[in-house]
């Protein structure tokens, strides 16, 4: 399922992807701050969500209870729907204004959570994922690696007492490895895009792995001074 990266915009989009408790949320906040210190306009957000509508699906898909009695085609169908609005409403309006866009998830989720997991048609993926992102397509794909067993417990220690687990994390250590596979195989299917980063490394270690990435990835998209911001600002490449 290779996908063409193409930039109708003037912005950068990176998304963040991987299993259960890879770190995707604390990687994320390190890189904007980085990216904001050094006077890049960032909007950050993740899936399912981001707008009040998604974040709705969000509630239901997550829920063990609300989410049963859904079949996989039309739990698929109801990410598809939050993603089209997550994109309208916040990706493309950022991108647009030229700001880095960064997302916890996006399509290959849907492709490894629902499509794999779930055995569904890749036809059927593959049009939902059509209609859903509106040919916006991230230029730059984060996919932090760890051993399953390792995630699960790092989730399990972050959790609040009062949290319940959700759906996802819950289930057979089997499935999470078999997601692992599938994000693998999508790296290695689209090169250009994805870059997979091992996360069972400390915090600053995978920071700065992400930072190296991100860095090269920004300087080759908009060459030694990059235009990712308005006439406010710029992006000394120096900096980067």
């Amino acid at each position: 399922m290779s996908t063409a990266v193409k930039h109708p915009y003037k912005g950068y989009f990176i998304t963040f992807e991987g299993g259960e408790g890879v770190g995707k949320s604390t990687q994320i906040k390190r890189l904007v701050d980085r990216l904001k210190s050094i006077g890049a306009p960032v909007t950050t957000s993740r899936e399912p969500g981001g707008t009040p509508g998604a974040e709705a699906v969000r509630h239901v898909v997550l829920d063990k209870a609300a989410a049963q009695p859904f079949g996989p085609h039309l739990e698929a169908i109801l990410f598809a729907a939050a993603r089209l609005d997550h994109v309208e409403q916040v990706i493309l309006p950022a991108l647009t204004k030229g700001h880095i866009v960064i997302i916890d998830r996006f399509m290959d989720s849907t492709r490894v959570y629902q499509g794999e997991s779930n055995d569904l048609a890749q036809d059927f993926v593959t049009s939902l994922e059509r209609v859903a992102v509106k040919n916006i397509v991230p230029d730059l794909t984060i996919i932090l690696d760890l051993n399953p067993a390792i995630g699960l417990s790092r989730a399990a220690s972050r959790r609040a007492p009062n949290i319940e687990i959700d759906r996802f994390e819950g289930e057979h250590i089997a499935e999470h490895a078999a997601r692992r596979k599938a994000f693998l195989k999508i790296a290695q299917d689209e090169p250009e895009r994805c870059k997979v980063v091992d996360a069972s490394g400390s915090e600053d270690v995978v920071a700065e792995a992400i930072w190296a990435i991100v860095k090269v990835a920004i300087q080759q998209r908009f060459g030694m001074q990059p235009a990712l911001v308005s006439a406010k600002s710029k992006i000394p490449s120096a900096r980067l």
